[in-house]
């Protein structure tokens, strides 16, 4: 395969893994391009590749090793700097905000979590983006901003650059969803032209185009290496999953998972001054590898609820995990052939970002400090908010103590659980007046008679009118079975417990938890 299909295919990964740190990799370029790459030495270039990450900072941690976390990313690549030293990071897609409209109390909050992100991008050496339209969510003064943050120009529509990483000419054609070419693969054969006079020896296209659109621009301009694909738009907090790389022709075609879920890693190994490179990794392959990581990822989920599930045996739980193991070699082995005994090549793979990669500490206190000044910030703005009152007639909240009267079992029965516990685990981390946070970690919120952003010195924790709903009603009147949800349904459990939050979620298992004596069940 030429460079086309090896740069589209790691970039992918590379993108968003060096999203973080590639500026540091893009100052080292004393690789040369005639030094041979050896099985296991250094790529002359590796390209991370990130699309959509749109808004996301971090997943919700309230379950463990999500997927997601620029912290996560940070580890990774600063790990990878001894084996990768002349790195870069490209980007496709809505990149600073979650959703295309900045509304209501999150104005502000959002705002300072998309610097956050550009900051810890331009850290990383962010080298080129085409960015979404969710991106001009603040107007165009905020994206030209948070661009110039994150080390890269904004302009509309299409725009060139070419930047040296590890001694190649890394040729870039940004196309963005605000004010994007009327035909773009005459705009893109131009810009083609115009970064092969100025030297490039290597041009990769990010585009926030429809997907089809993208494959169409590669069958059109064969002489790009890779395409990497970000949406127009995007919307809500939805995860999504990375399609297989695609090849058409000699170009590869490159989307990662959305909110920062995976990167794509792209090698490239110069060998004798060529710019033609070799499959080392088997893309024909890639449809293997993507229906092992879906496999992987629903028993890595299984076995978490599992290991939480006092009915399921130990013994299983080890065999289960010997399989997850046995799995994730299976698609490790898929990412290693060996090199051509002659002429470049590249290895390319597609790597889950999770909390196992470690976590580092500048891109850390980064975070730290964007939390930290969000409480502040929410604390002083919300100070006065109270919850609605009710209305006649309307069953208001009245907390866990006012129930503990009647229900003491069940009440130290929730004391034991993680439900009793979910307050402490925002104010420790200085999240418990985040907007994205505090509605699951307290009881009637924004509900009447409940609790606000602020106001919530009754209401702290998933108390027992979260799932059974407000008990003034029944607290006037025990004996009517009808002003009280007796039996709460999985379903309510969704209301918090969804993606991001949780990759997956069962509903059966994870009621099991939260039923015990005077609680679902007799002493």
């Amino acid at each position: 395969m030429n460079i086309k299909r090896s740069v589209l295919s790691a970039l992918a990964f590379a993108l968003l893994v060096s999203g973080l740190y590639a500026c540091e990799g893009c100052r080292a370029t004393h690789a040369t391009i005639d030094a041979p790459s050896s099985e296991a030495g250094s790529p002359t270039l590796r390209l991370y590749v990130v699309s959509n990450l749109a808004g996301a900072l971090e997943p919700c941690g309230c379950s463990k090793d999500q997927l997601g976390g620029m912290d996560h990313l940070g580890a990774f690549i600063r790990s990878e700097r001894a084996r990768a030293p002349a790195s870069a990071i490209l980007a496709s897609g809505p990149t600073f905000f979650m959703d295309p409209e900045l509304k209501g109390d999150r104005i502000e909050q959002d705002k300072a979590k998309a610097e956050t992100i550009a900051v810890s991008l331009q850290k990383l050496g962010l080298v080129g983006a085409a960015f979404g339209e969710n991106d001009w969510a603040g107007g165009d003064e905020l994206v030209k901003k948070l661009a110039d943050s994150s080390g890269v120009s904004i302009v509309t529509g299409l725009t060139t650059s070419v930047r040296e990483v590890g001694g190649v000419k890394l040729g870039i054609i940004a196309i963005t969803a605000k004010s994007a070419p009327a035909d773009v693969t005459a705009a893109t054969k131009t810009a083609l032209t115009e970064l092969k006079r100025k030297g490039a020896q290597v041009v990769v296209a990010l585009v926030a185009i429809d997907r089809g659109e993208a494959k169409r621009l590669a069958e059109l301009v064969p002489e790009l290496s890779l395409v990497v694909v970000g949406k127009k738009r995007s919307q809500t907090d939805v995860n999504d999953t990375a399609p297989p790389i695609e090849r058409i022709g000699d170009v590869l075609i490159v989307e990662t998972a959305n909110h920062l879920q995976t990167v794509g890693v792209l090698d490239l190994h110069v060998r004798d001054g060529g710019f033609r490179f070799a499959d080392a990794t088997g893309v024909e392959r890639a449809q293997r590898r993507h229906e092992l990581t879906r496999g992987i990822d629903d028993l890595r989920v299984k076995i978490a609820n599992w290991e939480k599930d006092p009915k399921v045996s130990q013994s299983d739980i080890v065999a289960r995990k010997a399989d997850l193991e046995r799995k994730e070699k299976e698609r490790d082995a898929l990412d290693v052939a060996p090199p051509p005994a002659k002429g470049s090549f590249f290895r390319f793979t597609m790597k889950e970002v999770r909390a196992k990669l470690g976590s580092d500490e500048a891109t850390q206190e980064a975070m730290r400090a964007f939390y930290k000044k969000v409480n502040e910030h929410n604390r002083t703005a919300f100070a006065d908010r109270k919850p609605r009152v009710a209305e006649s007639g309307q069953a208001s909240y009245i907390g866990v103590e006012a129930c503990a009267g009647c229900h003491e079992s069940a009440k130290k029965f929730w004391d034991k659980t993680a439900h009793a516990k979910a307050y402490a685990t925002l104010s420790t981390q200085f999240k418990e007046f985040n907007l994205e946070c505090v509605s699951c970690h307290v009881t009637g919120y924004e509900l009447p008679g409940g609790s606000t952003v602020t106001y919530v010195d009754a209401f702290k924790d998933v108390q027992c009118e979260t799932c059974h709903g407000p008990g003034s009603k029944h607290r006037a009147n025990p004996t009517d079975r009808t002003s009280i949800e007796r039996s709460p349904k999985q379903s309510m459990c969704l209301t918090c417990h969804h993606p991001p939050h949780v990759e997956q979620f069962d509903g059966a298992a994870k009621m099991e938890l939260i039923v015990g004596p005077g609680h679902g069940r007799g002493k």
